[in-house]
């Protein structure tokens, strides 16, 4: 009687600490993929630019925005949907796009 509320309790938890290592390497994806293409210069149809203009000495400062989306494994079936939410991760990476001379 005390052992499947134990193991719904159990997969809930296990559900929760992938969700959250997921979505950390996700970030941490994405910040490698905005730091390589605002170094190389590449830019995909996905990725947002942002300029920036200043009186300063900086003049002219461009940020790179790209988004990285994937989906989550349900180890329980149906616990997010009765949450509320997606399963899914969406996560964004920044990048300053340094002026090639």
């Amino acid at each position: 009687m005390v052992l499947i509320p134990l193991l719904i309790l159990f997969l809930i938890g296990i559900e929760l600490i992938v969700a959250t290592n997921l979505r950390n390497s996700d970030a941490a994806l994405a910040q490698g993929e905005a730091s390589a293409r605002a170094i190389s210069g590449q830019i995909l149809p996905s990725d947002e630019v942002i300029e920036l203009d200043s009186s300063d000495r900086f003049a002219h400062i461009r940020l790179l925005i790209t988004r990285r989306r994937s989906t989550l494994p349900q180890i329980v079936p149906g616990l997010i949907a009765l949450i509320g939410g997606s399963p899914s991760t969406d996560v964004k990476g920044i990048a300053i796009m340094e002026p090639t001379n």
